[in-house]
């Protein structure tokens, strides 16, 4: 911080500055009292020109602002220029505005310039001219010794300004140690600058001080700037290293190799870093057990090692250390502190396991298992419970057939020897096993031999067995089909002690079909029912039947014995689906494939045709047409109605073996066959197709209803003038129209069961009638058959009259308009044989489907019949 002092360098140019007074003037409520400050004329920027006591005149202001940019004014009211500032009159005003933002409350300062030529009163009366000393406002950083003895109060330094050659100074010293904590650890002359310390400080604590040093004049004119003074406190080597824990644990393992870091320590010293007041050394002073010596210490880094290979778990698994660290690098006047440091061996496999035996003998009974025969036991010096001492057991030689297994019992270690599948007495009387054992964890040498080998011997004890059933399963063959009490070959079982199978006796448990009879003495089979091999039961051309065999002592074993039936030519082939749909609509065949249970060899290729020989319409109706070995298509000839019918379809296989299916073929008025239920005619036009008690209802119905018709007819003609006129000989060539024009009156089904006709004599103008006349007999309706070359329609004349009428002429059969006028009788003739040929069919075929709702109108009145 640069010092202020009077531009000039003798007392004749100070003569000749001019000064400015500072005014403050205090406005009522908000303004504070007016000062006065003598300046030169011409200030330099960053120039000191007074100090304002901002408490005074606003204690709690937190914001301090100049109207004036050139001037800037501190926190402590020092006021300083910005720029350099040369003053043309003799006075310059600023306001300097002090607020609070907190209560919003401003207070105004206004300062005034003024030149003035008076001279500062001179500290000493004999000097005249300011003579420039050495610079004593910037002292150099002092010190302080921790823990000092004093005599206190101790001097440090001597601040000084060197304006004091010219002014009267008051020097001023603040913060941390005058009045911060520590409260007035140091405090400084008024008038000397001398500095003090009062009592002792700890460096520990307070490392150094910053202070601020002030220099003002009697009438509170600052010359010098603040001055930063720092105070370092010297250290002294007052505290002891500490070690970061009382006691260390390290673990290492045994036989590591020379220079294995086993842990490290740490210290912490609380002196100043970077001296020899906290440079540490570290050291092993003691080592339990204490020989041999197997550990080292780094000592500036505290790394522990091992200084030795001859760790040994087994011998001693735990050492215990006496470590120091001192500071002053290791020096015998630098403090010190110890600690204990204890290192555990970890185990490591160095110790194969060793069988307690060289050898072992067991004994075990044939047909035997899931008994234990043997334990056998190890020692390891290596760590209990651990991958290091637990064994692991290996059958190594003997156990070829699988007959024993050996497992490790984890509380004892021993090896548990068990049979696991029985042993044969006749075949082996005793069986020698190899065992070996290594530990869990890989062996930690490869110098020495890992696996320890013991010989095991077992003694298979005979015993009385049962009857052995082997093989399990046996196979005769029968081909299907033999004459019953056919007699083969059964299933055969021994007895173990002496190969054979005398004095075994036989019994059936199971025969599905109950096919076979088992011989008591011998096994053998004999038939008592046919076999069939297409049976459900036959599996792959298999039966079995499971057989019980028992010796004198009632010990029993079970077998199978599985038939083997040969295939014969035993059955024709068939066609699975019965029934056949054909939309007629969109196709006029169906594809049908047959099937052979016979094995392949008296199956395929099939020839496929029409039994007709009961029926020859079934050969002019439909056709066969061969696709495949398997497959024909079936298909329709001579554009048959819509029903059921019933095709007999014969197919053979290679060897003539030939079988009839009797198919349901349904010629459907569909699209697809799965709507066929929607569309078919629910009646065949073949007899063979029996009908449901719906159509049968329907029938009779139709027949009801057409003697009604008759009965009106017959009546209806009985009062007529002139004589009936049978039909035409042509009938045979008309159609029945339905006429499906409504007016009033009820709807009639008709059918021409028993019909008899009758024509009126006489004829009506502008009735349309085929015979002349027009029928009526009070709103009965009426069917009429007209022929000639006329077609046939419903008409109305005034729009009265309905007839449904059928005409025949040149073959042609339409519906028509009558032109009304005479129609000849002759045209009208039919015979009753023609017309029942005719009408019985169509009448018959439309009651069946349900379609024969003949709808006339009641015709209105008019001439009689």
């Amino acid at each position: 911080m640069a010092a202020a002092r009077p531009t000039g360098s003798a007392s004749g140019a100070l003569c000749r500055q001019l000064l400015l007074t500072l005014t403050i003037l205090t406005f009522a409520c908000d303004a504070c009292k007016t000062v006065t400050l003598h300046v030169p004329s011409k200030l330099d920027a960053g120039k000191f020109i007074g100090r304002v006591n901002l408490k005074e005149c606003f204690k709690s202001a937190n914001l301090i602002h100049s109207s004036d940019p050139d001037f800037q004014i501190l926190e402590d009211g020092s006021v300083y220029t910005t720029n350099a500032i040369l003053l043309s009159s003799a006075k310059r005003s600023f306001t300097l505005l002090l607020s609070n933002t907190e209560t919003q409350e401003e207070k105004k300062i206004l300062v005034l310039l003024e030149q003035q030529t008076k001279v500062l009163r001179k500290r000493r009366s004999e000097e005249k001219v300011l003579i420039r000393a050495k610079r004593r406002w910037a002292p150099i950083p002092c010190s302080v010794p921790e823990n000092s003895l004093g005599p206190f109060p101790l001097f440090l330094q001597q601040i000084q300004s060197d304006t004091a050659q010219n002014y009267t100074i008051y020097y001023s010293i603040s913060g941390p140690g005058v009045d911060k904590e520590p409260l007035n650890l140091f405090y400084v002359e008024r008038d000397t600058g001398n500095l003090f310390c009062t009592r002792p400080v700890d460096r520990e604590k307070y490392p150094s001080f910053e202070l601020v040093a002030f220099a003002t004049t009697q009438d509170g004119y600052t010359p010098e700037y603040p001055l930063t003074l720092l105070i370092r406190i010297e250290d002294e080597n007052d505290n002891f290293p500490i070690f970061t824990e009382t006691s260390y644990v390290f673990n290492v393992f045994e036989n590591c190799r020379v220079g294995t870091t086993v842990g490290q320590v740490c210290a912490t010293d609380k002196d100043e870093a970077d001296t020899l007041h906290t440079r540490l050394r570290y050291s092993i002073i003691e080592q339990f057990p204490a020989s041999p010596t197997l550990f080292s210490m780094h000592p500036t880094t505290g790394v522990i090692t091992t200084s030795s290979s001859r760790l040994d778990r087994e011998l001693i698994d735990k050492y215990q250390l006496k470590i120091k660290v001192q500071d002053m690098d290791g020096q015998y006047f630098g403090l010190q502190t110890t600690a204990a440091c204890i290192i555990n061996i970890e185990d490591v496999n160095d110790n194969l396991p060793t069988f307690t035996r060289s050898s072992y003998v067991t004994s075990v009974e044939e047909n035997k298992i899931d008994v234990e025969i043997l334990r056998v036991a190890v020692e390891d010096k290596d760590l209990i419970n651990t991958s290091n001492w637990r064994a692991n057991y290996t059958i190594l030689k003997g156990n070829e057939n699988g007959n024993f297994k050996i497992v490790t019992d984890p509380k004892t270690n021993e090896g548990v020897l068990s049979v696991v599948k029985p042993l044969n007495y006749e075949e082996k009387q005793e069986v020698t096993l190899q065992i070996s054992v290594v530990n869990e964890a890989p062996y930690s040498s490869s110098s020495r031999s890992t696996v320890n080998v013991v010989a095991v011997t077992v003694n298979v004890q005979n015993q009385d067995e049962g009857p052995e059933c082997i093989p399990a399963v046996q196979i005769v063959r029968i081909k299907e089909n033999v004459p019953v009490s056919t007699k083969v070959s059964g299933y055969k079982a021994r007895d173990p002690e002496t190969s054979s199978s005398s004095g075994i006796s036989y019994k059936k448990l199971s025969d599905p079909e109950g096919w076979v009879t088992v011989d008591e003495n011998s096994g053998s089979i004999t038939t008592s029912r046919s076999l069939d091999r297409e049976a459900k039961t036959i599996r792959n051309g298999i039966y079995n039947i499971t057989i019980l065999a028992s010796d004198k002592d009632k010990r029993t074993c079970t077998g199978t014995l599985g038939i083997k039936l040969e295939d014969v030519n035993d059955n024709g082939p068939l066609i699975p689906q019965r029934t056949v749909i054909i939309c007629k609509t969109v196709m006029s065949s169906a594809e049908i494939v047959a099937v052979d249970p016979d094995e392949p060899i008296h199956g395929p290729p099939f020839e496929f045709s029409l039994d007709g020989a009961s029926d020859s319409e079934v050969l002019r109706m439909w056709r066969l047409t061969r696709i495949n070995d398997t497959a024909a298509r079936l298909s329709y000839l001579n554009d048959p109605l819509f029903g059921r019918y019933t095709v007999p379809v014969r197919v053979a296989d290679r060897l003539d073996q030939s079988l009839v299916t009797y198919l349901n073929v349904i010629l459907c008025d569909c699209v697809t066959p799965s709507d066929c239920n929607i569309h078919i005619a629910p009646y065949p036009a073949s007899g063979r197709l029996i009908l449901g008690k719906w159509a049968i209802l329907a029938i009779l119905l139709g027949i009801a209803l057409l003697f009604c018709i008759l009965f009106t007819l017959v009546c209806g003609a009985t009062g007529a003038a002139k004589k009936p006129k049978v039909f035409p000989d042509d009938l045979a060539q008309q159609n029945l129209i339905v006429s499906n024009t409504e007016a009033p009156g009820d709807d009639k089904m008709y059918s021409t069961n028993g019909f008899t006709t009758h024509t009126a004599g006489g004829s009506t103008q502008g009735i349309c009638s085929t015979l002349g006349s027009g029928v009526k007999n009070g709103g009965q309706e009426t069917i009429e058959m007209v022929k000639g070359g006329q077609n046939i329609e419903s008409c109305q004349e005034a729009g009265h009259h309905h007839t449904l009428e059928m005409c025949k002429g040149g073959g042609q059969h339409t519906l028509d308009s009558c032109r009304g006028g005479q129609v000849e009788a002759d045209n009208c003739r039919y015979a009753y044989s023609e017309w029942y040929t005719y009408a019985q069919p169509r009448l018959g075929e439309e009651s069946i489907r349900g379609h024969t709702l003949i709808k006339n109108q009641t015709m209105k009145e008019g001439p009689a019949v």
